[in-house]
């Protein structure tokens, strides 16, 4: 048998790890052969850009960040484009041609979302695609965690630490945004973790009065400085979100700025002294920590076995510490949000954490 492997999306600790999970796997267990196909679905357009992948070439990759078959996004697959001479032309049709032609009897997609949706795309049409949940967001249903996450969060943690001791220095309020789009996972658990006053995040359309009210109380009982997590898709009440760039369609393809509008509005509110740090891509940067190692290296041999057992159209997750399968259309259906009335909201605000409600 021959498969294909391949990622898409936007890139993150822990996709090496399952590429080389993917290799030795099938190669040692199964004897298969692997073509690693490069710049995600793109990689399977005419001309294909693939190569053969060995034990060998992934040796070593496992710490490494990022990804050695490089990544786009897959979302154009899925559209009809029109061509010079005014015909409808689908890029897709490219893809399910060159499966064909190479022969691949699986089709391993890594990505998040947009990655998994392609793919559940491409099954439809008769690709024998598996999926592997990644983003650092963790906003994919039907699993507990996604890899990059947990490195993701431990980046912003570390930074919050940092951030706490110039804010403490200078007596001054430091607003910190963070990745994660529609979903605030990674400002909640690197929040919790590092010591935040004020967290924002989507699920919980903040007011800013609630938020200067709470900076304020803190002035007022003598701790002189706060640390206020914003996530880059927070949303004030009656308010929208950030937008940086949209398509022409109203697609929303980056979204931020929000940290430097909440950073004004303290300031102008408050009369404090208030500085804003944006952490951005450095959150999808770096070495995956062991715990998004471990769980990439379970999910890339997990999709070996869905290979050889022939269950497509389906994704590998990981549920209650058991890495399992749920279908691509379920785990597709939408977003995971983090619930307003969850457990670790509820225990942030216990600690006195505001959210801005």
């Amino acid at each position: 048998m021959k498969i294909g492997v391949l990622t898409g999306g936007g890139d993150c600790p822990g996709l090496n790890a399952v590429i080389r999970a993917v290799v030795k796997g099938a190669t040692l267990r199964y004897g298969w052969e692997i073509l690693g196909i490069e710049g995600g679905f793109s990689g399977l357009r005419v001309p294909p850009h693939v190569r053969v992948l060995t034990p060998q070439s992934v040796r070593g990759i496992l710490p490494m960040g990022g990804t050695i078959l490089g990544t786009t996004s897959g979302n154009h697959m899925i559209t009809k484009n029109r061509s010079a001479e005014g015909e409808d032309h689908n890029p897709s049709d490219e893809v399910v041609e060159q499966v064909k032609l190479l022969g691949l009897s699986g089709l391993i997609a890594i990505g998040g979302d947009g990655t998994l949706r392609v793919g559940q795309y491409l099954f439809e049409r008769g690709v024998p695609v598996i999926g592997v949940p990644k983003t650092i967001d963790n906003d994919i249903y039907e699993t507990d965690s996604t890899f990059g996450f947990h490195t993701a969060v431990n980046t912003a943690t570390e930074a919050l630490d940092k951030l706490h001791t110039t804010a403490e220095s200078h007596r001054r309020v430091i607003v910190v945004e963070v990745m994660g789009r529609y979903a605030g996972w990674i400002a909640l658990e690197a929040g919790l973790a590092g010591g935040a006053d004020v967290i924002l995040i989507p699920e919980i359309p903040f007011q800013m009065d609630v938020v200067c009210k709470k900076i304020m109380d803190r002035y007022q009982k003598g701790a002189g400085f706060s640390i206020v997590v914003v996530a880059e898709g927070a949303i004030p009440v009656g308010g929208e979100m950030s937008v940086l760039k949209r398509s022409e369609d109203g697609y929303v393809l980056r979204l931020g700025g929000m940290g430097h509008k909440v950073g004004q509005e303290i300031a102008d509110r408050t009369q404090v002294d208030v500085r804003v740090t944006v952490l951005g891509h450095v959150q999808r940067g770096g070495s995956p920590v062991p715990f998004d190692r471990n769980l990439a290296t379970r999910f890339g041999t997990a999709a070996c076995d869905l290979v050889a057992a022939g269950e497509f159209g389906k994704m590998v997750c990981l549920k209650g510490g058991r890495i399992e399968s749920v279908s691509l259309k379920e785990a597709t259906r939408g977003l995971k949000l983090i619930p307003p009335d969850s457990e670790e909201v509820r225990s942030a605000e216990t600690l006195g954490i505001s959210f801005g409600r």
